[in-house]
């Protein structure tokens, strides 16, 4: 299979506005930590990797990318210590090999340069939330990948990020009418009640803007949803199918 270059879009974020309900914070906004969520990272980009494919790692400002706490935690991992090392070590990897440390700044990518890849995909965790979904730059990049009918892929909250075409071109939003597949509201509203507070929705902000969500019982247990050239899933249970179908969408 010949190598294809594939653009990773993170979050410059290491956590997210929570607006407390309750305890001593109540009616104030605080920042949530937060980051990339690393299996939602791991498991697509190993699969990149092992099918020979390049990367390259791109965010708003070109900060080192942030792990969500939750997400490297062994509760995660269901308690596979051994699973949980495997993607750390990719990670580690991927500084010393890739310039994770220092993405490219999107603004850095000309439209020339975004010719040179096959694919984009978007990883979730709730930084995405922060500075992906308002983010001009992001939104010609995937105005770009849209108008060329390229492979994009996006899981959990990194639909999110979707909206950001909204900021760029015309204003309109480009997925509008597309099946779509995210965290959904009654998820997160599962994780307000443990933080207690509240949290942008990212199931209702894209269907607010046009989008036709897909959610339902297999979306909850690892299924993903494909239209026309974007795929996307719903949490992290989702990774390895999402992995496995871009990679045959990049492949083509």
């Amino acid at each position: 299979m010949p190598s294809k270059k594939v653009l990773i879009v993170l979050s410059d974020a290491d956590s997210f506005p929570l607006k407390k309900t309750s305890g001593p914070d109540a009616g104030q906004t605080v920042d949530q930590p937060s980051g990339f969520f690393l299996q939602e990272l791991a498991k697509p980009l190993q699969k990149l990797l092992d099918n020979g494919h390049e990367v390259t790692f791109a965010s708003p400002k070109g900060k080192e990318p942030t792990p969500d706490p939750n997400s490297v935690s062994l509760l995660a991992y269901a308690g596979n210590f051994y699973e949980r090392q495997r993607e750390n070590d990719l990670m580690e990897r991927m500084k010393a090999e890739n310039g994770f440390t220092r993405p490219r700044t999107f603004s850095s990518i000309s439209d020339e340069e975004l010719s040179t890849f096959a694919g984009v995909f978007i990883p979730g965790g709730h930084a995405p939330l922060a500075d992906l979904g308002d983010d001009p730059e992001l939104g010609r990049i995937l105005r770009y990948f849209h108008k060329e009918n390229k492979p994009t892929a996006a899981i959990c909250h990194g639909p999110y990020a979707l909206l950001s075409t909204k900021k760029a071109g015309d204003g309109s939003f480009v997925y509008d009418g597309y099946k779509i597949t995210s965290w959904s509201d009654a998820e997160e509203k599962a994780v307000e009640t443990l933080l207690g507070g509240e949290v942008e929705k990212v199931e209702s902000s894209l269907r607010n803007a046009g989008a036709v969500m897909v959610e339902g019982v297999p979306e909850k247990f690892g299924g993903t949803t494909l239209h026309r050239e974007l795929v996307t899933g719903g949490n992290p249970l989702a990774a390895n199918a999402l992995g496995d179908r871009f990679v045959r969408m990049i492949s083509v």
